[in-house]
């Protein structure tokens, strides 16, 4: 853990057992005052993550929104969606792609029976790029069925995120 640590802190990656390496794109360090920043580097002890490597961390939501929700994260600083860049496409990949083997693995939930995305700023109550995993969709109440409705203007699918890319290079915003 101390070496995902140090390497999160200094923009680094490692050679991992068993793991296939994927180029980071944006690589950034962490900000002081972010409190994913805090989590991704251990810094949180309040928090118990479930799942990390050298590029991701995943651990339960604050407020579920149904009996499953976690969050996947960047270890490094990336702000929101719109941030996003084509190099940044095998880390969206690697974020669902991880929430997925966590959910059947340790839970043994059906991925078809979840919710997958991010909000869309404004209406982002954490600036650090997060995707959700919720499920089942089917125990989610009234408002968070609002807050996470797919593909509204707050809230887009990991699908949609990863169409509206632009292949060029350039930021999506």
């Amino acid at each position: 853990m101390n070496d995902i640590c140090n390497n999160i802190k200094t923009g680094r990656e490692t050679e991992s057992n068993n793991t296939t390496q994927q180029p980071m794109a944006s690589v950034q360090s962490t900000l002081p005052n972010c409190i994913f920043c805090k989590i991704a580097t251990g810094n949180d002890p309040a928090t118990d993550i479930v799942f990390q490597n050298e590029r991701i961390c995943i651990f339960k939501d604050i407020r579920p929104a149904s009996d499953f929700h976690y969050l996947a994260i960047p270890n490094h600083h990336l702000e929101n969606v719109n941030s996003l860049t084509a190099a940044d496409k095998p880390l969206l990949k690697e974020l669902k792609r991880e929430l997925v083997n966590y959910m059947q693995s340790s839970r043994g939930i059906d991925p078809s029976e979840a919710s997958f995305g991010f909000h869309i700023p404004p209406f982002t109550s954490v600036k650090h790029l997060h995707m959700h995993a919720i499920a089942p969709v089917s125990k989610m109440g009234f408002i968070s069925r609002m807050i996470f409705r797919p593909n509204t203007m707050w809230f887009k699918t990991d699908d949609t995120i990863m169409q509206s890319i632009p292949s060029d290079g350039t930021t999506n915003q």
